[in-house]
């Protein structure tokens, strides 16, 4: 079986010696438009670049070109220190 909600309803007189304003109920609101519906302008937009967004596109650029190349690097020189010490070790024990 279901549960029912139950409200009360009070009305405060007086509390401290005041007496509290009259509430306002807020009139009903006009039905919203689910939110899905403001996103329908930006469709085509969200495909495109906007061109007034270049300069941080080309600074991102640099940076991730920057990263990838230091991240080659790194990579490299411990591949070249793996095969020396390899080599070292394999003239050592032979």
């Amino acid at each position: 079986m279901k549960t029912e909600a139950r409200e009360s309803e009070v009305e405060v007189v007086e509390v401290d010696g005041v007496v509290p304003a009259a509430a306002n109920d807020p009139a009903p609101e006009p039905r919203a438009q689910p939110e899905w519906r403001d996103w329908r302008g930006l469709q085509g937009r969200v495909r495109t670049l906007d061109a007034r967004w270049w300069p941080l596109w080309v600074v991102l650029g640099m940076i991730a070109l920057f990263l990838l190349l230091t991240l080659g690097l790194v990579i490299g020189v411990v591949y070249l220190v793996a095969r020396l010490i390899s080599r070292m070790l394999r003239a050592f024990f032979r």
